[in-house]
């Protein structure tokens, strides 16, 4: 009996939050396998600021998604038929290319093996272990370099990335302070993960805030928001200060740009500012396993996992991202994992 794909479809170029006529969700017949090919159940699909700017048509790391295609995304998914000498059926894999689906077709070399973490969930391989983890890993260790004393300023600091990279930064010494939205947030930040202070965006003014809770300014920013955070860490970076820019949410839903900083203070404070993909660090995820793992198994990292239900949620969960309803790494579960 042939299967039955559900995949989301780009319809239109979302204006601000993603709308429910922006995307799709159709039904069509799964294709047959061809020779070292692999059917590709998705348990897992990965909810992450990128996919908003895939949906632009404007220029970026990757293209943009085309009107008309299923939706790009970081997958998880267990093979149910393979064509391959490599996979078999059962196996849990990553697809280099995933996508918003039930089901995809991908041939053996688009696909990456996945080895459970003992003592983890599945669902650490898309988050602390996954390409959330490499993300903040390598952002403090080989972009912001950390050294004991110096003060970190972290945007989005109780999302996926955020809230793993303070921990890390902490683990090298330094004194941390996260930027959050709401007491509850913040709280999470300071009494669980042992962050030095933390900022409630939605209901203080941060540039006040950061004068109280760094007096002496900021040596190193891991900035995830951009606009008026941002700025506000800017005006308080000190002499020879780090900037690692991870991502700028606060634009990908503006239908007009956010106000930028005044760049001269590249010049008077000496600023060095790195813009990183996680995808350059790829190659690299043994060294971030080899000092995490510790970590984890230690209790010095802790994370947490928001996981929505069903592939139909999918374009709902997307917008939590930019409302800041959920903790830590965003997920979707589009079918059972394997036993």
């Amino acid at each position: 009996m042939a299967l039955t794909n559900r995949q989301w479809i780009l319809r239109q170029r979302p204006k601000g939050l993603v709308q429910p006529t922006d995307l799709e969700l159709v039904e069509s017949p799964v294709p047959d396998l061809k020779d070292s090919e692999v059917l590709v159940r998705t348990v897992y699909l990965s909810l992450d600021p990128t996919n908003r700017t895939w949906m632009n048509d404007a220029e970026g790391y990757l293209p943009a998604v085309k009107l008309g295609e299923v939706m790009r995304g970081l997958t998880l998914g267990v093979v149910e038929d393979s064509k391959s000498e490599r996979f078999k059926k059962g196996d849990i894999v990553t697809p280099m290319s995933g996508g918003w689906a039930l089901y995809a077709v991908v041939p053996e070399d688009g696909l990456r093996p996945v080895h459970r973490a003992p003592g983890l969930p599945l669902t650490a391989n898309l988050s602390v272990l996954g390409m959330t983890g490499l993300t903040a890993y390598f952002g403090v260790t080989d972009v912001c370099r950390p050294e004991p004393g110096q003060t970190m300023v972290i945007s989005a600091a109780a999302g996926a990335v955020g809230s793993i990279a303070g921990q890390i930064a902490k683990q090298k010494g330094a004194r941390v302070i996260g930027i959050a939205g709401g007491p509850e947030k913040c709280r999470w930040l300071t009494e669980e993960l042992g962050f030095d202070g933390a900022v409630d965006y939605k209901n203080e003014d941060v540039g006040e805030a950061l004068d109280r809770l760094a007096p002496d300014g900021i040596d190193i920013n891991f900035e995830n928001v951009g606009g008026d955070i941002m700025n506000a860490v800017w005006n308080r970076m000190n002499v020879h200060g780090r900037m690692a820019v991870c991502g700028l949410i606060s634009a990908y839903n503006a239908t007009r740009p956010p106000p930028s900083p005044n760049f001269a203070r590249i010049i008077t404070h000496r600023l060095n500012i790195q813009g990183f993909l996680v995808l350059d660090y790829a190659p690299r995820a043994r060294e971030m396993v080899a000092e995490m793992g510790p970590w984890l198994a230690e209790g010095k990292i802790q994370w947490k996992v928001h996981v929505d239900e069903g592939l139909e949620s999918a374009l709902e969960s997307l917008n939590r991202l930019f409302t800041g309803d959920h903790d830590g790494k965003l997920l979707v579960k589009v079918s059972e994992e394997p036993a």
